[in-house]
């Protein structure tokens, strides 16, 4: 199996297996805005994509974590995601999209193509605020599991956004061999509203879930681009070089093609 990820922004990547593109949640527009997150929060994105939707081409499926924050899913990245035959996210975001299909937490869809034999995609949980925020200010996220015939050293999994809490220990039981974990990080804060407390992964939370997933690669995104975002893309590479407990983990260039082995 030819399987190959490339980073085009944010938390959007494009998963290429055996000429089958997966994208997830598509970040499109261009640097510059400020956007308004909800409930007073609001951040300005300071990346640009790493190719245009022209070069981007055709994509078979997007796999969207969630579509009420747009550093997940933004004005271009909505507009492209309308192109594409299905958008597998959250129940709440499937509402929103035509061509939107909802699972709930650990509900798994087929997919049935012949370039990936028995492609399956499951839903996991994921907490996407800190522990004494109700979750209705951030809304409902999931993390994606994804499946095919043949795997043989273990399952690929997208954590979405999300911060260590519970939900953690109940994928890894579910899911025992991770070889994979693609991890959104940030730290994403948002002090004049609550504080400290974190939306998403810092490094030292992200390398408490890959050691309790028995993760063999991660692949890091999801840290750079967005003022929202505390934990900066130094700071973030700085830290887990000086890691000795870490699996090994894939930098990736954005716009050039990685291979993958999974």
């Amino acid at each position: 199996m030819q399987i190959s990820i490339t980073h085009i922004d944010t938390a959007c990547v494009i998963l290429d297996i055996n000429g089958y593109r997966i994208m997830t949640d598509p970040v499109l527009d261009k640097a510059g805005k400020l956007y308004h997150f909800g409930y007073g929060a609001f951040s300005r994105k300071s990346s640009n994509p790493a190719l245009t939707q022209e070069q981007i081409g055709t994509i078979d499926l997007v796999l969207l974590s969630h579509h009420q924050h747009k550093d997940n899913f933004d004005k271009a990245g909505r507009k492209f995601a309308k192109k594409v035959k299905r958008v597998i996210t959250t129940l709440p975001g499937a509402k929103t999209l035509k061509n939107g299909v909802g699972l709930a937490n650990w509900e798994s869809l087929t997919i049935e193509t012949p370039k990936v034999p028995g492609l399956k995609i499951t839903a996991t949980p994921a907490q996407h605020h800190p522990w004494w925020v109700p979750r209705f200010f951030a809304g409902s996220v999931i993390g994606f599991i994804i499946e095919w015939t043949g795997q043989q050293n273990g399952v690929l999994y997208i954590t979405g956004d999300t911060v260590y809490f519970k939900g953690i220990n109940q994928i890894a039981r579910k899911f025992p061999r991770i070889h994979t974990a693609i991890v959104h990080l940030g730290a994403v804060q948002f002090p004049y509203l609550t504080g400290k407390g974190k939306y998403t992964f810092d490094v030292k939370s992200a390398l408490k879930t890959l050691e309790v997933l028995k993760v063999e690669r991660a692949i890091p995104v999801h840290y750079a681009g967005w003022s929202h975002f505390k934990q900066k893309d130094y700071a973030t590479k700085a830290a887990f070089s000086n890691c000795q407990s870490r699996p090994k983990m894939l930098w990736l260039t954005p716009g050039l093609p990685a291979k993958l082995e999974v």
